[in-house]
């Protein structure tokens, strides 16, 4: 069988080129020399090397997250993003989360990126973009609106490494508070004080004066 093919392409071959089998692959292999050739002085031979992965640009890698303890909604805004030099974060339920590893989402141009910087509970309950739910405040929403926070949550806490929380403000109501309170009660010491001063002031007078009455009398019986 293969004989026979070889026969025919001997065939074919003296039949289309007029050479002998011999002189047609000399001729194809000199061609394909010549073409190496020539091509070595178009195309460098470097161009030819396959890229290995040492040739494309690596991302620089990430610091580790930087535990920032309890801050404020306004010091939480410095992080959104647009210092490249801090870390990205943002807040779920007052807690602050590291997400400096999904930059592309939730960095500047991102298509979270409003975000970035604030504790996003509401918006991401609603899946809503607009400012005014750019806020922890999560009254008022629905069962099926807070099952879609708690995922989000699971989510952040099974990805992202916590780093903070949101400092509340009710802390500063209670101190205003407390201060007021002790004032009371030190105005109410100070005035039982000063009834109980009276008091004895009045009986020391009573009983100066019935001592005078006393001797008086003991005087006239004289």
């Amino acid at each position: 069988m293969v004989v026979e093919l070889w026969e025919t392409v001997k065939e074919t071959i003296t039949a289309y080129t007029g050479l002998s089998p011999a002189a047609f692959f000399t001729v194809l292999a000199l061609a394909f020399a010549v073409y190496q050739v020539v091509s070595g002085f178009f195309v460098s031979p470097g161009e030819h090397r396959p890229r290995s992965t040492e040739d494309y640009p690596q991302p620089e890698p990430l610091p580790p997250p930087v535990q920032l303890g309890e801050i404020t909604e306004e010091e939480l805004k410095q992080y959104d993003g647009s210092d490249s030099k801090k870390p990205l974060l943002m807040a779920i339920k007052g807690q602050i989360y590291d997400v400096s590893q999904s930059r592309m989402f939730y960095g500047p141009g991102g298509p979270y990126a409003l975000f970035a910087g604030k504790d996003a509970s509401r918006a991401l309950a609603k899946m809503s973009f607009e400012e005014s739910d750019l806020t922890g405040d999560i009254s008022g929403l629905g069962p099926f609106e807070l099952d879609a926070l708690q995922d989000w949550e699971y989510k952040f806490m099974s990805k992202y490494v916590k780093v903070g929380t949101i400092q509340k403000n009710d802390g500063e109501g209670k101190e205003s508070a407390e201060p007021s309170t002790n004032t009371v009660e030190e105005a109410s010491a100070e005035v039982a004080h000063g009834e109980t001063s009276r008091s004895i002031e009045e009986k020391t007078e009573e009983t100066t004066e019935k001592k005078d009455v006393a001797n008086g009398d003991a005087a006239k019986e004289d």
